[in-house]
């Protein structure tokens, strides 16, 4: 298979990655010519690795001696016992007139701030804070847009050693306390609304109820809309201007703490339940993410980094720490569609993008639009696109190449809210190959294996394990004394291995195909098919918008059941019914042809704009959905509810 991109000598030469290779050479002594061979080294030794990404990366705190301290289990492992650090002393670096910020918003209102004007705001929320009595593990709430306040806010509460969560301002009153009762916040922190799509939504109504539902509360701080219909601090809440403006910026103070102390409460999509709480270890998560940003995807100082996101998904956290790496941050927040399919790209060029981070749904949408973003903005200061939130197909890979940017670095990645970064993702200094992750991330010693435990090679699919430990492996879930629900939901289904729930594949180039979620894959006639599979084909229709596909239960066996919402030129007759399963019935399998194919207006997705399988699958067998607050449209399982030709045996 021909690569469809391919690192020039110099660009190599230039990343980080190879430098950090060259560096660790003189360090240790050893050969380290490529990314397999560095790969190699630091899961055969994880205690250099690490202490040479501490020091190599100078982070700011006292590392101590001992690197990695292993106990009975994987779960036990602690790195760096000894450490001491704060993360927003690691995240506020630079104290100059560059620019650390950069904003925009649908109605093309624009804000930046300098290094200087952020470390102003943290010293200001640091002192108010304290002054709301927030001080060392408390927990400190955002229900916050993408906005340069929400991340100021985090800097502020991870400085004095407060536990920051977030989420986005889109859930309703119930999704909300559904995450944030479980942390007992002292302090929320809330915006009036949002725009999104051209329309702007109040939060006010829901802000009631939240605070009612969170007796924990010891203030509330409201940032009103631009238009201040909000006009004045009241006894239950304090306008965010004067709960900042109340005090004179001076130098931030950073309370250093262990290596494992909190940073992060993360939440799982909860859509089969109450949410996870997920609680990070500051110390873990930098350094993961210091790794994942200056070796994988060779974030500098000069650079411009961007991800579609909003404060609800672990990637809005990723993004946070490449200040860590000393990089301007481009924020957005809005629709990526709006005004038209592309914004996003604009965005590249008005602020000089040079990370461009989306999804893979995004990239089918721009695929499906016939967008050519190289032939209307000018992307030359793009140098890599990451792309996750779901496996991007091979057209996806074919689309960016051929329609955004011929020599850019396409790096797919995948990892998950569960470790806060990524089990697989790129290397700048290797070749891209269609529809692959380029290699298992650095440190990761990852496996795909059968259901008995197996390691399996190229083109055999499996479960996607990692089978070392990892610094930002979890500390906790929330509620979960002994650790009972922290080991069952990653170490026993492979004893002694993070059993991640992905299904995947090796390449013959030591690239990875994660063919979609484990527990959402078919299982006709005793076969496992990845959904993945199905959604690269049908999906490519012209008279299809979008697919879902889940296993019914059905006479002693499984049959394949698939949704589709019909683009504009579609119509579902006998005639695209027999396409599909010709397309794929060659394009893949007789297996992977469908039962039964349904159309439907609309196909449930999590906020963070996954379909969700799960949901589908529980509605059309008639089973309950646990936690319909988890969904951004909830109303569209009503297409699935009780549906004639559904009907189960």
């Amino acid at each position: 298979m021909k690569a469809l991109w391919s690192p020039t000598a110099e660009r190599i030469q230039a990343s980080n990655l190879y430098n950090f290779g060259r560096s660790a050479e003189a360090t240790f002594g050893v050969e380290l010519p490529n990314y397999q061979a560095l790969h190699s080294w630091s899961i055969k030794n994880p205690e250099l690795f690490w202490a040479h990404v501490w020091d190599k990366f100078d982070i700011a705190g006292d590392r101590g001696e001992t690197v990695i301290q292993t106990h009975r289990n994987l779960q036990e492992t602690e790195f760096f016992p000894q450490a001491s650090l704060n993360v927003a002393e690691n995240l506020l670096r630079r104290d100059d007139e560059t620019i650390a910020l950069v904003w925009q918003d649908e109605l093309f209102n624009r804000t930046q701030l300098t290094w200087k004007q952020l470390h102003q705001l943290v010293s200001q929320l640091q002192q108010a804070i304290r002054e709301s009595g927030v001080g060392s593990g408390d927990h400190v709430a955002a229900w916050l847009p993408n906005r340069p306040e929400t991340y100021a806010l985090m800097l502020a509460a991870t400085s004095v050693g407060a536990v920051f969560t977030s989420t986005s301002p889109d859930f309703g009153s119930q999704g909300v306390l559904d995450r944030f009762k479980q942390v007992n916040p002292k302090l929320l922190v809330a915006t009036e609304g949002y725009q999104y799509g051209g329309t702007w939504f109040s939060c006010m109504d829901r802000l009631s109820e939240i605070e009612e539902g969170l007796p924990s509360l010891v203030q509330t701080v409201l940032i009103p809309d631009e238009s201040n219909s909000v006009s004045a601090s009241t006894n239950e809440r304090t306008l965010w201007p004067d709960y900042v403006g109340k005090f004179n910026p001076k130098d931030v103070e950073y309370a250093r703490k262990e290596f494992n102390h909190p940073w992060y409460v993360l939440f799982s999509s909860g859509t089969t339940g109450k949410p996870k709480c997920i609680v990070h270890r500051a110390g873990g998560v930098l350094l993961k993410h210091l790794v994942e940003h200056r070796l994988h995807c060779d974030v500098t100082p000069e650079d411009r980094v961007f991800y579609y996101t909003s404060a609800g998904w672990m990637m809005w956290n990723w993004l946070a720490s490449a200040l860590a790496s000393e990089a301007t941050l481009v924020l957005y927040d809005g629709s990526p569609f709006h005004p038209n399919g592309y914004r996003m790209f604009d965005l590249v060029e008005e602020e000089g993008i040079s990370l461009l981070g989306i999804s893979a749904k995004f990239i089918d949408s721009c695929n499906k639009e016939n967008l050519s973003p190289s032939k209307v903005c000018d992307l030359k200061s793009l140098k890599t696109i990451c792309s996750t939130g779901s496996p991007l197909s091979p057209e996806g890979f074919d689309y960016v190449y051929r329609e955004i940017k011929k020599d850019v670095h396409l790096q797919s990645m995948s990892g998950g809210t569960d470790l806060c970064g990524c089990l697989v993702a790129g290397d700048p200094t290797g070749k891209v190959f269609r529809g692959e992750i380029q290699k298992p991330a650095l440190a990761m010693a990852i496996e795909v294996l059968d259901d008995r435990g197996n390691l399996l090679g190229p083109d055999q699919q499996g479960e996607l394990v990692c089978s070392n430990p990892f610094p930002s492996m979890p500390l906790q879930f929330l509620d979960d004394p002994k650790g009972s629900k922290y080991r069952s939901a990653y170490f026993e289904r492979y004893p002694g291995k993070w059993h991640q729930g992905d299904y995947a594949e090796w390449t013959e180039h030591g690239g990875i195909i994660i063919h979609g979620r484990s527990d959402a894959t078919l299982n006709p006639g005793g076969v496992r098919i990845g959904t993945a599979e199905v959604y690269r084909i049908v999906d490519s229709l012209p008279e299809i918008k979008e697919s879902l596909v889940v296993g019914q239960k059905w006479k002693g066996d499984t049959r394949i059941v698939l949704f589709i919402v019909m683009s504009e030129q579609g119509k579902l007759d006998d005639q695209l019914r027999s396409k599909i399963c010709d397309a794929l019935k060659y394009g893949a399998s007789p297996r992977h042809v469908p039962a039964i194919i349904v159309d439907t207006p609309d196909l449930p997705r999590t906020r963070s704009g996954k379909i969700s399988e799960l949901a589908a699958r529980d509605a059309i067998e008639g089973r309950p959905i646990k936690n319909t607050e988890a969904l951004a449209n909830p109303e569209a399982l009503e297409y699935f509810y009780g549906r004639e030709e559904l009907v189960g045996d």
